[in-house]
């Protein structure tokens, strides 16, 4: 198996170059559903349950027009082991419907430590004269600050375990500029570790056309984002910044190759809290609503660019 043939694959499937990303917490969830699910001052097993109940529901009503989630652990992590549980039954429930799972986790160390990681994510634990996996993931998101000691190891768990990874570029995140825009040699950070994206990947190409090690590149910088389109062809990007954080599809259309392939949008909140702003459905419909709005914004952005190509936009 390679994880991003698999991902294109299913993009090109449902038609829909989007993941929807479940950063779920108790001020996501509507006051009825919290009211059901919740005594008044719950403890952290209640709400890491009720947490599971929403994503569950989610994912029950977006999974046949989806092709992918993606996973905060964050916001599981807060809610300590009971949350961390729910973090790896939604991987699970989200893998038996025949979504790419992606554990938006952000690790990275050095040698050993790394490995680690990676067997937690990517691999497996070796557990005595036997193995098991710890959290099923298909992705792994992964920040390349220490260099390549602590990428490798992920690699190395890509090509034996046939997972991706995404490696932080060029984040969505109002002051990333800080770091990633500084000018060393006349090239931007940002470029720089995307040619490192590019060479630690290049081994790892799959029949689609695309390395199994892809890069994280904000949509809330879309002159960037064509920037590194045109200098990493046979990186797949993973975008995040669509709709909370103000991206719209239009935008986007440079993060995709001439094909309208090659990159998939994430959004979060916009489709947790879709009952904000749609009062008078059922959340788990008002976020289908909303997933469906999002997917015809991209296909719209990436028709009005001419990237159709041989994709089925």
């Amino acid at each position: 198996m390679h994880a991003m043939d698999e991902l294109v694959r299913r993009i090109r499937e449902k038609r829909n170059p989007s993941v929807i990303g479940l950063d779920t917490c108790l001020a996501h969830l509507p006051p009825k559903f919290a009211r059901d699910h919740l005594r008044e001052l719950p403890n952290m097993e209640e709400a890491a349950q009720a947490i599971f109940d929403y994503n569950k529901a989610l994912i029950d009503e977006l999974y046949d027009i989806v092709p992918a989630v993606k996973v905060q652990a964050a916001y599981y992590e807060m809610y300590g082991p009971a949350g961390m549980v729910t973090f790896s039954r939604t991987l699970d429930y989200a893998r038996e419907h025949g979504l790419t799972v992606m554990a938006d986790v952000k690790r990275n160390d050095i040698g050993a430590t790394a490995e680690a990681y990676a067997a937690a994510y990517l691999g497996q634990t070796t557990l005595g004269e036997g193995k098991a996996s710890a959290f099923c993931a298909d992705f792994a998101t992964v920040t390349p600050y220490l260099g390549e000691d602590g990428v490798l190891p992920f690699v190395r768990a890509c090509e034996e375990h046939g997972g991706g990874i995404f490696v932080l570029v060029k984040t969505s995140n109002p002051s990333s500029g800080q770091l990633q825009d500084m000018r060393v040699g006349g090239r931007t950070v940002y470029e720089m570790v995307g040619e490192l994206v590019a060479d630690w990947g290049r081994g790892l190409i799959g029949e689609e056309g695309y390395s199994a090690v892809g890069a994280v590149v904000g949509a809330t910088y879309p002159e960037q984002g064509a920037n590194l389109r045109a200098r990493l062809p046979r990186t797949f990007f993973l975008v995040p910044g669509y709709g909370a954080q103000g991206a719209k599809g239009a935008e986007l259309a440079g993060c995709f190759d001439a094909n309208g392939g090659g990159a998939i949008v994430n959004a979060s909140r916009s489709i947790l809290c879709a009952w904000k702003t749609r009062p008078d459905m059922d959340f788990a419909h008002a976020a289908r609503e909303e997933a469906l709005r999002m997917r015809d914004d991209l296909l719209a952005g990436l028709k009005a660019a001419g990237k159709e190509g041989a994709n089925p936009w």
